[in-house]
Parts: structure tokens; sequence; C-alpha cells
């Protein structure tokens, strides 16, 4: 991608974009953002429910000019950030999985923890998932479905909330009080009627995974589902990924010994 800066963007005659007295440009509502954060912005756009985007359905997600928005998408599907379809349609390209896989807690946590995923799910036959910590969420980063298993919302690069998944709470329970405090702040979002969404019981909750090591969701995240999670750490013993068992059975939690022992073996694996 051609090198960019934090400055306003520059039009034609190398005036900013913000005193440009065009019609167009005063009533955009991306006057004055800077050229990184619009392209971020069209980046941003793409989720798991909008994979395939349009031109015009950026513009509109974005709120840019339908000129800015096609010179930067231009830029990002040279570099490979962005890939055009047949169609027209946009959807995200393989450079940014390419980067991604850079990250620690990414493409190496993965290779390391897939072996031990997979004998847990030949034992349990039920979905397995690896989740880590971003921002106020917990991603997932690699997940083993098991046919004919209870149906889950997360997938692979989705994300769920910490106070209402297992591998949300053990995170959450690990991460200190600050995030703690993030989280409820705004209030706890309720997914069915046993999501826990009183700050002081959550306390209690996270309280109680620290203390047994695991944390059991019943209900919480989804009707029918039952999850068990046991956290991952490194070589410093720090909790860096959180690995679970969701299954459609009340009796998961007889997993719990299962998925503590595996939650170990990928944290030897990373030098724990």
């Amino acid at each position: 991608m051609p090198a960019v800066c934090c400055q306003p963007e520059n039009d034609r005659g190398g005036r900013p974009a913000t005193t440009a007295k065009g019609p167009d440009t005063a009533n955009s509502s991306d006057r004055g953002r800077t050229v990184t954060s619009r392209a971020l912005a069209i980046l941003d756009a793409f989720t798991q429910e909008r994979p395939e985007l349009t031109l015009a359905q950026v513009c509109r997600l974005t709120g840019l000019r339908h000129a800015t928005a096609h010179r930067l998408v231009g830029e990002l599907t040279a570099w490979g950030a962005l890939e055009r379809l047949p169609s027209g349609s946009y959807v995200i390209g393989l450079r940014l999985w390419e980067l991604g896989t850079l990250n620690p807690r990414g493409l190496p946590l993965r290779v390391r923890a897939m072996p031990v995923m997979e004998d847990l799910h030949a034992a349990t036959r039920q979905h397995v998932q690896l989740a880590v910590l971003d921002g106020s969420e917990a991603l997932v980063v690699e997940k083993i479905s098991a046919a004919g298993a209870v149906p889950v919302v997360s997938q692979v690069g989705g994300r769920l909330p910490l106070h209402a998944s297992a591998v949300g709470q053990v995170l959450l329970a690990h991460a200190g009080e600050d995030l703690f405090t993030e989280v409820v702040r705004d209030g706890l979002a309720r997914f069915t009627p046993r999501t826990v969404t009183d700050p002081a019981t959550l306390r209690l909750t996270l309280a109680e995974c620290r203390r047994t090591g695991v944390a059991v969701v019943r209900e919480e995240m989804s009707r029918d589902a039952y999850s068990v999670a046991a956290p991952v750490t490194d070589a410093k013993g720090r909790v860096v990924a959180a690995l679970s068992v969701v299954g459609a059975d009340a009796r998961t939690h007889l997993l719990v010994p299962a998925v503590v022992l595996a939650g170990r073996g990928i944290s030897r694996g990373l030098g724990s």
C-alpha cells in the first residue's frame, strides 16, 4: 500500500480536503478524516455478517464520498487487503490473513493447540474452541465443530461476550479490574433468561472461576448450550487464551477434568 500520513487528505490541487469549498466536500461526513482512518474504516465495514460489500455499500457504511472510497478501495485491492469478485463486490483479501498469522496469539498458538484440540474433540465429540482476549470481547481463533452437535453462534474469527461465554469468563477472570469495570459500565447484555446481568453476581462468578480454574456456563449464551472452559497460560504463567467444550448435554460440566488437562497440555506446548 502506498505510504500514508496522519494529515487530512489533499485534493488534486494540493489543498487539504477540509478547506475545499465544493459542495461535495463541504457536506461530506468524511471531511477532515485522515487517509489512514478512512482506509481503516473501509476494512472495518466488513464483518462476519457482511463479508461481501459493493462500493456503494462501502460508501454508505463508512460515510465516505464515492470518489474517495473508489480510490482507497482500488489501492487496498492493489495491495491485497481487498479482493474484487467477478460480481464487482469486494471481500477481505488474503494479504490481511497473511499478516494476521504473524500475531503471536494467532498462528503460533493455534499450531500448538490444534493437536490437543483434536484429541479433546475425539474424546468428547462436541464443539471445541480456542479464544483469546481482544479488547472487551473474546475472539475465537480456532474451532473444531462436531456434526450434529448443538448449534452455536461462535465461529473462527467471530467474537463472544466476556460475561456470557465460558471462554469469555475465563479471560475476564484473569484480566484485571479495569477490564471488568469497562465490561459492566454500560450494562451486561442478556442473551437468554439465564444470562448473568448483575455485576455483583458476575464478580462472584469470576472469583469462583479463579478459585477452581474453570468456567462453567449453562445456557447463558444460547439455549440448550452448555460449556466448560479452562485457561491456557504462557511461559510466564499469564493467561493468553481459553479452551472450551460446548455441548447440548446439561452434564457437560462432567468434562471439566478433560478440558483442564487439555488446557494444561497446550500451556506446556507454549513453554508454561
